[in-house]
C-alpha cells in the first residue's frame, strides 16, 4: 500500500458541518479522538480526555479501561474508569455483577493463538451476552462520553452536538490481522449499540484502519521529520498494546512534494498475541505455583492486578528485587517472601513474564525487515505497553546490534491509534495494497477428456441442468497473492448459473482463499488443507421472473434460468466491496451484492 501523508492538512472541502469520532477499543484501555470539519477551515485532531470517574493516573487521562459490570438481570451497571472505582470491586461480588474485559480478542482470528494460555485465562462472557452485544454496549458509552466532553468543552456544545450527530462518520481501528468477518462483527455491533442504521448508507459511515497504518500516522504527525528516513529506506512501526503486538513495514517514497510524506508498504502486516496482557498471564502463572501453599493463593486475582498496575509498569532492571504492594502491614508469611502486605519476587523471575512478548517484537521486527527487501535503519516503538522501560530497553538492545535505531516518541504514545486513526481519515492517500493471500473460486468446468486433469477426475464428473458434462473443484484464481492492488482496481470474474425456478430469485457464490505455497493452484483436492472460505457474494434477481426459464435436460422435473453475469470485487480502504453486472435484451445493468463473512481462521 502506498499512503501519502499530508504534514499540512488542506481545508474542509465539504458543503456542510461534520464530526468524525475515531474509536480504538484496545483489550485494556481505549480512547477516543475526534475532528469537528467546517467547510473552508483546516481541521485539527483533538482527543477526550475526561471521563466519568477517571484519574490522570489511569493509563494517562486519554484512556479508559475496556471494563464492563453487568447486573444478573444483563443490564450494564458500570462501565470504564466507574467500573474501577474504589469499593466496586465488592459491590460486584455482593450484587453478583459479572465483568467483561478482554472481550476483544473474542473476535480474533483463532489460528495464531500463542498457547492455550489464552483460552485458559480468557474472562468468560456474561450469561446471554454474545462478544457483538458486548462490544456494542461498550461502543455505546463511549458515543455517550464524547457527546459529554464535546458538548462540555466547545462554545455552544449543544448547538454544535446537534447539528452533526445525526451524521457522524466512525474510524475503528483493528489489529493488523482481522479481515473481512472481524469488520463484520465490529460494524454489526456499532449498528446494535444504535450508532449508525443498519442500511447501505448507515454502514457506509464506518470506516476501518488497521492499527499498524493508524500509528504510521500519528508517528509522522507527532515529529518523525521526513530527513529522518533517506529515500527508499525502509522503517517498521511497531505498535505493541494490551492485546497485540502490530507490525507494520513502510518505505518512504520520492514522489510527493516537500510538504507530504509519503510511505510504501513493504511488507504484509502481521499481527502477534503478545501484548501486555499476556505478562500478566505469565505472571499469574508464576504466582499460582509459588503461593500455591500459601494462605495468600486465594487473593491471587487480586495480587495480579497490583502487579498490573505498579510492579509491571515500574519494572526496568532485573538485577533488583521486586515488590507487588496487595495487603496490609500485617500481611506476612516470610516462607513466600510476603511481608508488611508485599510479595517479594526477584527481578530476573519478572523479566522472564516479559521475555515472550519481547522476543515476539524482535523476532519479528528482524523477520520484516529481512524480507522487505529495504535497508532499515529506523524501529518505531508506540502503544500503551511501550510505556514499559523495560520492555522499550530490551527491544531496543538488540535492535541496535543488528544496525536499528528504536524511535520512541514521548508525546502519548498510548492515544497513538485513536491520533493516527483521525488522521487516516483526514489525510487517506491510499493507492495501493499488497494482498497477504490468494483470492479466487471453486467452480464447475466443462469436462474436456482430452485434458490429462479431467481424466484423472472423471469419477467426480457430473450432468448438470442443461445436460452437459462437468467436472466440479476447479479453483480460479481472481486476486494473485502478493499483488499489489490499487484502491479501487476492479478485479472481475464471469460465472454461469443454472438456477433452479423453485428456488429464491437470488444468485450466491463463494469467494475463496489459498493460503498454500503453490504459485498456480488449480484444483481443490491437491493441497486441500490451504483452501478456506472467505466470504459469501449474494445478489439478488427478481428480473428473471421476466424471463423465460428453460427445461431441465438432467433427467429431473422443471426447468431452470441459465444466468450468465459477472461480479466484480475491489478494495475500498481497507475492506472487500462487490457489485454484480449482467446483461438485459443488450444492456448492461449494475446492482449492489451484498458480503457475507464466514468465521474463519486465516
Amino acid at each position: 500500500m502506498v499512503l501519502c501523508y499530508a504534514s499540512n492538512l488542506m481545508p474542509y472541502a465539504g458543503s456542510r458541518r461534520k464530526l468524525v469520532l475515531a474509536f480504538d477499543v484496545g483489550t485494556t484501555y481505549s480512547g477516543i479522538s475526534y475532528s469537528i470539519l467546517d467547510p473552508g477551515q483546516i481541521p485539527e485532531i483533538s482527543g477526550v480526555t475526561r471521563f466519568p470517574a477517571n484519574d490522570p493516573y489511569i493509563s494517562g487521562a486519554s484512556k479508559i479501561p475496556t471494563v464492563i459490570y453487568y447486573d444478573k438481570a444483563g443490564r450494564v451497571q458500570a462501565v470504564g474508569a466507574e467500573a474501577m472505582q474504589d469499593g466496586m470491586f465488592e459491590r460486584a461480588l455482593d450484587e453478583g455483577w459479572m465483568k467483561a474485559e478482554w472481550f476483544k480478542l473474542l473476535i480474533r482470528p483463532k489460528s495464531g493463538d500463542p498457547s492455550s494460555n489464552l483460552a485458559n485465562t480468557m474472562p468468560p462472557l456474561p450469561p446471554g451476552k454474545s462478544v457483538v452485544q458486548v462490544f456494542a454496549d461498550f461502543l455505546q458509552y463511549l458515543q455517550t462520553c464524547a457527546e459529554a466532553y464535546i458538548k462540555g468543552t466547545h462554545a455552544n456544545g449543544q448547538a454544535l452536538w446537534d447539528s452533526v450527530s445525526s451524521e457522524i462518520d466512525y474510524v475503528i481501528s483493528h489489529p493488523n490481522g482481522w479481515e473481512g468477518y472481524q469488520q463484520s462483527q465490529i460494524r454489526q455491533a456499532v449498528v446494535v449499540a444504535q450508532l449508525i442504521p443498519d442500511t447501505y448508507q448507515g454502514h457506509s459511515r464506518v470506516l476501518f484502519v488497521t492499527e499498524g497504518e493508524a500509528s504510521l500516522h500519528f508517528t509522522v504527525d507527532n515529529g518523525l521529520a521526513v530527513g529522518v528516513i533517506e529515500a527508499g529506506e525502509g522503517i517498521i512501526v511497531v505498535d505493541a498494546g494490551g492485546g497485540t503486538i502490530d507490525i507494520s513495514a513502510y518505505a518512504k517514497n520520492v514522489g510527493c512534494d516537500s510538504k507530504t510524506a509519503d510511505f510504501e508498504e513493504i511488507g504484509i502486516p502481521q499481527s502477534h498475541l503478545f501484548g501486555s496482557v499476556f505478562v500478566n498471564i505469565e505472571a499469574q502463572l508464576f504466582l499460582d505455583g509459588h503461593l500455591r501453599e500459601s494462605d495468600y493463593h486465594d487473593d491471587l486475582e487480586i495480587i495480579v492486578s497490583c502487579f498490573d498496575k505498579s510492579t509491571k509498569i515500574r519494572f526496568k532492571n532485573d538485577q533488583e528485587p521486586q515488590f507487588i504492594r496487595f495487603g496490609g502491614i500485617k500481611d506476612n508469611d516470610p516462607r513466600f517472601n510476603v511481608r508488611y502486605g508485599q510479595l517479594k519476587l526477584s527481578g530476573t523471575d519478572v523479566a522472564k513474564f516479559f521475555e515472550p512478548s519481547v522476543t515476539c517484537i524482535i523476532h519479528s521486527v528482524l523477520n520484516v525487515a529481512a524480507n522487505s527487501g529495504r535497508s532499515i535503519k529506523h524501529v518505531v516503538l508506540v502503544g500503551g505497553f511501550s510505556a514499559s522501560d523495560w520492555l522499550v530497553s530490551q527491544v531496543g538492545q538488540v535492535l541496535s546490534q543488528n544496525g536499528m535505531k528504536v524511535v520512541h516518541p514521548k508525546n502519548y504514545v498510548n492515544k497513538a491509534v485513536s491520533d493516527g486513526a483521525v488522521s487516516f481519515y483526514l489525510g487517506q492517500r491510499v493507492k495501493e495494497r499488497v494482498t497477504k493471500l490468494a483470492y479466487g473460486l471453486i467452480c464447475k468446468v466443462a469436462y474436456d477428456p482430452n485434458d490429462a486433469e479431467h481424466r484423472q477426475r472423471v469419477s467426480i464428473r457430473m450432468i448438470s441442468r442443461d445436460g452437459k458434462e462437468r467436472l466440479p473443484g476447479r479453483f480460479v484464481l481472481v486476486i494473485p497473492k502478493h499483488s499489489r492492488v490499487f484502491e479501487e482496481q476492479k478485479f472481475s470474474f464471469d460465472i454461469c448459473r443454472d438456477m433452479g425456478t423453485e428456488k429464491p430469485l437470488k444468485i450466491t457464490t463463494s469467494v475463496w482463499c489459498y493460503v498454500g505455497q503453490n504459485p498456480n493452484p488449480r484444483w481443490i483436492d491437491v493441497d486441500t488443507g490451504n483452501y478456506h472460505r472467505l466470504c459469501r457474494l449474494e445478489a439478488d434477481t427478481p428480473f428473471l421472473r421476466h424471463m423465460r426459464p428453460e427445461k431441465n435436460r438432467n433427467g429431473r422435473s422443471g426447468g431452470h434460468w441459465m444466468f450468465r453475469c459477472t461480479f466484480v470485487l475491489w478494495f475500498s480502504a481497507t475492506e472487500l466491496c462487490a457489485q454484480l453486472v449482467w446483461k438485459e435484451n443488450g444492456v448492461e445493468k449494475r446492482g449492489p451484492a451484498s458480503i457475507v463473512y464466514e468465521p474463519n481462521d486465516i
